[in-house]
């Protein structure tokens, strides 16, 4: 719940510090004087979009901080968490949390969750856990038929919930296999293109089998035999040079040979010349071996036949083919794995196809079975929602309305197959109508609030906020429509903006936003009223006349039958404890 919050320059509330706590709290005030702003500062808090029209003139920033209340654990303590905040133990598994919202006249706007900085996105999160709002375009959306939807589920409790949850996973078990099929059949010619194509691509590869890093070593090759005569004489001149064979001329074995022998026949005379006749002999080692690699070399180049370059400009026409339609040699040789594997899928097209098809039978049947099962549910939940909200709005002072809650066949949606709609009838031998055409300003305000009432028995909110949920209405169903709040306020907390007496004389906790004007500037503040106050101001309400005898008489009336009435209801506190920071 809201214990507190605080409200500086945001619209014409200079500051204001609004004392909630449990229970009913009503907000009254002058037209103008800013009870509107309250409801601002609450959503706010709750994530919604900021507007700079809202900072009150002259100032910088406006600021909204708030005091909530949560469960020391739980979906909205991890969701604080993750965000980096903290919560104050308040005792009794509850704690406080402390949020905040900043909004510049620029523009700019920044969220506090639990003293960390954190987007608004988290108080919008958070807001889904602990509030509901209801303002004149939340009647709006009741007439929609999603909302009404969604308020028969909320009504069914789990259940509905359980067979909804089941339907949903049948209903994407489902989905992922008509796609699936949907695609593979429509892309089946495509497919069967794709899959010719590749089994040639694969032929192609397989006939030339080429070898990682073939193509640059036949480029080398290739090279080599076309200056294979230029190489020869270098060579042949080259190991001529080195070892002249039977030749009768020197050469540089032979004369590296003659030196090593001259050295070592002194080398024992002499350390020094010992080391050089070493390094001569290592000398005409590496001479020989020169020698025998230019052989080796010259042998080679011997064994190429005439038609060998013709054959590796030939191979490497292969190769170039391979590389021109795949970018490389590389992936050209990757595809035949790749491909393969990809060619197997595409061939099992037709299996594939009737799988699936057998398993659209399946998944269609489980779909039908939860469908039904969910209707079933929504069903029996709808003519539960349809007598207890018609009670309700007898006591809401439309004794001869009638409410219908219809489930009948729609769309097929992730929702279910069910179009639900909520009919008035609101008189006798009326057929009941759609509330989006049967249904008055006033008399639909007390329909969503009676809905409220009734599923607030089996889905309880923390809080509720209405923002003149008591439009369009007066007299006598004005009273119902306090007491209704009232009750509500017995397993929930209930903030109400409201214009009438009727409405405010139940509230455990009665706030006035006070005007004052300098000429020049107005602003607003809130302060709590009790007592003669609390009068005076109903009477205000009343009559416009805060000093008027009979609407101050009336006023003491009101409250009288709205202390009798919480009597009745188990003697809730006039005013419930709610601390200030």
């Amino acid at each position: 719940m809201i214990e507190e919050m605080r409200l500086r320059d945001l619209g014409v509330i200079a500051e204001a510090v609004l004392p909630i706590g449990r229970g009913f709290t009503a907000i009254t005030g002058e037209t103008g004087a800013g009870k509107t702003m309250v409801v601002t500062g609450l959503g706010l808090l709750m994530g919604e979009r900021a507007d700079s029209g809202s900072v009150r003139s002259g100032a910088a920033q406006a600021v909204v901080d708030g005091v909530w209340i949560v469960p020391e654990e739980g979906t909205v303590a991890d969701r604080v968490r993750d965000a980096g905040g903290e919560l104050e133990p308040a005792g009794e598994g509850l704690a406080e949390l402390f949020v905040g919202r900043t909004i510049s006249s620029e523009g700019r706007s920044r969220a506090s969750v639990g003293g960390r900085s954190a987007p608004a996105g988290v108080l919008a999160d958070l807001a889904d856990e602990l509030v509901v709002v209801h303002g004149q375009s939340d009647q709006l959306r009741l007439k929609s038929a999603t909302a009404q939807r969604d308020a028969l589920d909320r009504f069914g409790g789990h259940e509905v919930a359980e067979p909804l949850a089941a339907y949903r996973d049948a209903y994407e078990r489902w989905r992922r296999v008509e796609h699936e099929l949907t695609t593979l059949t429509a892309e089946r010619d495509a497919r069967a293109r794709e899959a010719a194509d590749l089994r040639a691509a694969i032929d192609e590869i397989e006939r030339a089998a080429p070898q990682p890093g073939e193509d640059a070593e036949l480029a080398a090759r290739a090279e080599r035999l076309a200056h294979a005569e230029d190489l020869r004489v270098a060579a042949s001149t080259a190991h001529e040079a080195l070892s002249a064979g039977d030749g009768d001329g020197p050469d540089v074995v032979a004369l590296v040979g003659e030196a090593r022998r001259a050295l070592e026949r002194a080398a024992d005379q002499d350390a020094a010349l010992a080391a050089l006749a070493e390094q001569s002999a290592d000398l005409g080692y590496r001479v020989a071996d020169l020698a025998g690699s230019l052989a080796s070399y010259l042998a080679d180049l011997d064994q190429a036949g005439p038609h060998e370059l013709a054959a590796v400009e030939e191979r490497r026409a292969v190769l170039g083919g391979l590389v021109r339609a795949h970018g490389s040699l590389e992936a050209a040789i990757a595809l035949l794995d790749s491909g393969s594997a990809r060619l197997a899928e595409l061939d099992d097209d037709d299996d594939r196809v009737e799988r699936l098809a057998a398993e659209r039978e399946v998944a269609a049947s489980a779909l039908d079975e939860t469908a039904a099962a969910l209707t079933a549910q929504r069903t029996a939940a709808a003519e539960r929602l349809s007598a207890a909200v018609t009670a309700e709005l007898r006591e809401l002072a439309m004794p001869d309305a009638r409410v219908v809650v219809t489930v009948s066949p729609g769309a097929e949606t992730a929702a279910g197959r069910d179009e639900v709609a909520i009919l008035l009838a609101p008189h006798p031998g009326s057929d009941p109508r759609p509330v989006s055409r049967g249904a008055s300003g006033g008399e639909l305000s007390r329909v969503m609030l009676a809905i409220e009432v009734v599923i607030a028995g089996t889905d309880p909110v923390p809080t509720f906020v209405f923002d003149e949920v008591d439009a369009g209405i007066g007299g006598a169903a004005a009273i119902e429509v306090g007491r209704r709040l009232a009750r509500l306020a017995q397993s929930s907390q209930v903030i109400a903006v409201t214009h009438l007496a009727q409405v405010a004389a139940f509230a455990d906790n009665h706030l006035t936003v006070v005007k004052a004007s300098d000429g020049a500037i107005t602003a607003s503040s809130v302060a709590r009223v009790h007592g003669d106050e609390r009068v005076t101001e109903m009477a205000r309400l009343l009559s416009g006349l805060g000093d008027s005898e009979h609407a101050l008489a009336h006023a003491r009336e009101l409250l009288e039958i709205a202390a009798d009435g919480a009597t009745r209801r188990g003697g809730a506190s006039s005013q419930p404890a709610a601390r200030t920071r």
